[in-house]
């Protein structure tokens, strides 16, 4: 069957966590299925990395939506001509938009809908889009994926969708994220933090990942234990960032604090391998993909117990509300000082890292895309 995709996150050296998720689940289902045909519909030039198969046909067309406007006009017109023109039998979305104009089948891949319930953390238009448009994609679409189980249940509570057309597949791990040597952390320390032990956090900077918070819990952490720990903080500034540069400009310990801006490969693998701990404190998250490769690089995690993160983490991190600056400061305090709690919790993310791999990803996400088609075939949608 003629199977398209949307691919418009697929991009060379700049993949966030739904890229990730494409990446990942999309290379392992269509190696693992040549009696389909895939199309993958970019909307910019694309990089041969991403065409994994021969049965991979690459569309691209613009303009690039990366605007709610043009979020409008690419998946309105643009996606429903490529559809019609390819005589498509089902379009996949893994970033949940898909088109109401369409008459194609869709599946519809929603991460969370943090913006139902924190619309003030996003700028006006795109908060207005996301609560206008994605209702109306869970209901158009034949099924819904999405990557846990508090996300599953939020979109049934909040959209009213019914349980059984969601399908819940976990994100995963990049193979890459495995402990290193001594010598690579000295390496990576002398690079980026002045030979001294670091706290980690990995993620875009907005408000929803409250670095704000961080830089709090971080000011306490280094007031009460005159530590000569740093903060380094890896990911790109992306919106409403006053409150962040506010507390960073009135702290007495900034000089402590590095961004990096955003990482990949082994530059973030190295730097997370050598961190005395990742501390990820946000108010909403649909996974948290950091907190598995903290992990699977024997790294001990503080995170916050909202939302999805506690599904995530299990017993294997320390855990508290995210506007508690002075719990989050004393877990990092006692991560520092009590070894035998460093070893517990790395011992304990060793075995929970095992709950999630892409294969199982790309599995249940294909089982996904198997019942839609076999509705299609069956004429039930």
């Amino acid at each position: 069957m003629n199977i398209a995709v949307n691919t418009r996150l697929l991009l060379k050296n700049k993949l966030e966590g739904i890229g990730w998720f494409s990446y990942e689940t999309l290379k392992r289902i269509t190696r693992a299925h040549p009696e389909h045909r895939f199309f993958f519909i970019f909307d910019r030039e694309y990089d041969d990395d991403f065409i994994f198969s021969d049965n991979i046909t690459p569309i691209v067309a613009g303009p690039p939506a990366r605007h709610p406007v043009l979020w409008f006009l690419w998946f309105e017109f643009v996606i429903p001509s490529i559809l019609k023109k390819i005589n498509a039998d089902l379009f996949v979305s893994p970033d949940g938009y898909i088109s109401l104009r369409s008459k194609v089948p869709s599946i519809s891949v929603i991460h969370d809908i943090n913006f139902v319930h924190n619309p003030h953390q996003l700028p006006v238009l795109v908060r207005w889009y996301y609560n206008y448009f994605f209702k109306k994609y869970a209901d158009k679409a034949i099924r819904i994926g999405t990557v846990s189980e508090y996300s599953k249940n939020d979109i049934h509570k909040s959209y009213g969708t019914d349980l059984n057309k969601i399908d819940v597949f976990y994100n995963g791990s990049n193979s890459i994220y495995s402990p290193v040597d001594d010598n690579i952390k000295n390496q990576t320390k002398q690079k980026y933090s002045d030979s001294e032990n670091y706290f980690i956090f990995i993620g875009a900077i907005t408000p929803r990942k409250n670095v704000h918070g961080l830089l709090k819990s971080f000011e306490i952490f280094k007031t009460e234990t005159g530590l000569k720990h740093k903060l380094i903080i890896v990911g790109n500034a992306m919106h409403l960032t006053k409150e962040v540069d506010k507390i960073y400009n009135s702290m007495n310990y900034k000089e402590d604090v590095v961004f990096t801006g955003r990482l990949e490969g082994n530059q973030l693998h190295y730097l997370l391998a050598s961190a005395t701990a990742l501390v990820f404190i946000p108010f909403f998250e649909g996974f948290g993909i950091p907190l598995v490769e903290a992990m699977s690089c024997n790294v001990p995690v503080i995170c916050s117990d909202k939302t999805s993160l506690p599904e995530v983490v299990g017993d294997a991190a320390l855990q508290t509300d995210p506007d508690n600056n002075k719990k989050v400061a004393e877990f990092m305090k006692g991560i520092v000082e009590n070894s035998d709690l460093r070893e517990n919790l790395i011992e304990k993310g060793k075995i929970r890292k095992e709950k999630f791999s892409w294969d199982i990803s790309a599995d249940r996400f294909w089982d996904c895309i198997e019942k839609s088609l076999t509705l299609i075939k069956n004429n039930k949608c």
